[in-house]
C-alpha cells in the first residue's frame, strides 16, 4: 500500500514596514510535481496531487495578487515568489509590565516555569526605567567635576520597583514570600544595555524557585533582589496566573529586548558573552516587522526548530509577529572586527 503523500508547504513571511511578502510554495520533497496556485487578497490556495492546502490571511493583511513577481525554485526549500501587501503595523510584543497601570496596584510576582507565588501581594508605588549600565561613564563626560553619583549604586524601596533591559530590581521585606537563596553557582543568561547577552555565575546569590527550581535571580544586597524578565510573570493580584507556553514567553521576551535595545542604542549588533568577558555569539537584528503566516498542517519550522512546538495547531494556519537574526559563532581570527 502506497504511504500517504503529505500535504504541501505553504509559508508567507509579511514585511509590514515595506508593504510586501516573500511566500515559498511547496515541499523540497515532492520536486518537480505538479501544483496550481490561486492567489486572492485574502486568502492563498494551492493544489497538487496530495491535496489542497488553503491559507488565510488575518484582518490587517491584504495581498495584491497582480503583483506576483520573481518566481524562482530554491532548492531545499521550494517555490519562492515576491509580492506587494497592504499591512498595518502592528507590533504586539509581550509586556511582562503594563506600564500604563502600574501605579498604587498590588502585584503578584509568579514563576514562569511553574506558577509558584515569589512575591504577593506587593503594592508598588513606583515603577521606575533604569539608566544604562555605562552611565556613570557619560556623566563624567559631562561633568567638569568629579561625578556625585560615582560608586552610588541604586537601590528599590519596598514600594519600588526598577526595570532594567532584561530584569526587574526589587526590595525583599521579610514578611513576603520569597525563593531561597543557594549556595552553588550557576550561570544565567541576560541582556545587558550594553548589547551584551552575558553569563554571570554568581556565588552564594542564586535565588531560585521553591517549587521547580529554577534559577529566578540574583540578590544585589541584603534588601535587593534581581529578577530576570525570562523567569518571571507580573500580575496584578486579582488576576490569575497566566499559563504562557515556556517557549513562546522566552522568546517574546528576548525579541523585545532586542528591538527595545536597538531603537534606544541605535544599533543592531549584539554580543553573546560570557562572565569572564569571552565573547561566543555574534547577533545581528535584520528586521523586526516581519508577520510570519504559515500552514501548521505539515509545518517543517516546528519538525527544524522545537521552540516552535508550542505554537497553537488547532487551526491549519497560523500568523506571528517575529524578528529576524543573523547569527554566527565567534571565532577571533576570523570576525572579530566584525
Amino acid at each position: 500500500m502506497a504511504a500517504a503523500v503529505a500535504p504541501a508547504r505553504v509559508f508567507l513571511e509579511v514585511r509590514t514596514r515595506l508593504q510586501s511578502a516573500l511566500l515559498i510554495l511547496g515541499d523540497p520533497r515532492e520536486g518537480g510535481m505538479p501544483l496550481e496556485v490561486s492567489v486572492t487578497p485574502s486568502s492563498l490556495r494551492m493544489q497538487t496531487p496530495a491535496g489542497c492546502t488553503e491559507l488565510w490571511l488575518p484582518a490587517e493583511v491584504r495581498l495584491v495578487p497582480s503583483s506576483c513577481r520573481g518566481l524562482r525554485h530554491v532548492a531545499g526549500e521550494g517555490l519562492h515568489l515576491r509580492l506587494q501587501v497592504r499591512a498595518e503595523v502592528c507590533r504586539k510584543l509581550f509586556s511582562v509590565f503594563n506600564q500604563s497601570s502600574q501605579a498604587q496596584e498590588c502585584y503578584t510576582f509568579y514563576c514562569q516555569s511553574c506558577g509558584e507565588v515569589t512575591i504577593k501581594d506587593r503594592k508598588l508605588q513606583r515603577v521606575l526605567p533604569l539608566p544604562a549600565e555605562n552611565w556613570a561613564a557619560l556623566v563624567e563626560e559631562w561633568c567638569c567635576h568629579p561625578s556625585p553619583f560615582a560608586n552610588k549604586p541604586l537601590h528599590p524601596r519596598e514600594s519600588d520597583c526598577f526595570t532594567g533591559d532584561s530584569f526587574f530590581l526589587v526590595n525583599l521585606r521579610s514578611d513576603l514570600q520569597q525563593p531561597r537563596p543557594e549556595v552553588a553557582p550557576a550561570e544565567t543568561s541576560c541582556f545587558s544595555s550594553e548589547n551584551h547577552l552575558k553569563l554571570k555565575p554568581k556565588a552564594n546569590t542564586k535565588v531560585i524557585c521553591k517549587r521547580c527550581k529554577v534559577m529566578l535571580g540574583e540578590t544585589m544586597s541584603s534588601e535587593t533582589t534581581k529578577f530576570y524578565m525570562t523567569e518571571i510573570i507580573i500580575q496584578p493580584s486579582e488576576r490569575n496566573f497566566p499559563i504562557i507556553p515556556r517557549s513562546q514567553f522566552v522568546q517574546s521576551v528576548i525579541a523585545q529586548c532586542l528591538v527595545e535595545l536597538s531603537s534606544a542604542r541605535s544599533t543592531f549588533r549584539f554580543t553573546v558573552q560570557g562572565h569572564d568577558g569571552k565573547v561566543y555569539i555574534l547577533l545581528w537584528l535584520l528586521n523586526s516587522d516581519s508577520l510570519v503566516i504559515e500552514s501548521l498542517e505539515s509545518s517543517t519550522s516546528i519538525q527544524k526548530f522545537p521552540l516552535l512546538e508550542d505554537l497553537p495547531k488547532a487551526d491549519s494556519s497560523s500568523a506571528w509577529n517575529a524578528i529576524k537574526i543573523l547569527y554566527q559563532p565567534y571565532i577571533k581570527s576570523r570576525n572579530e572586527k566584525k
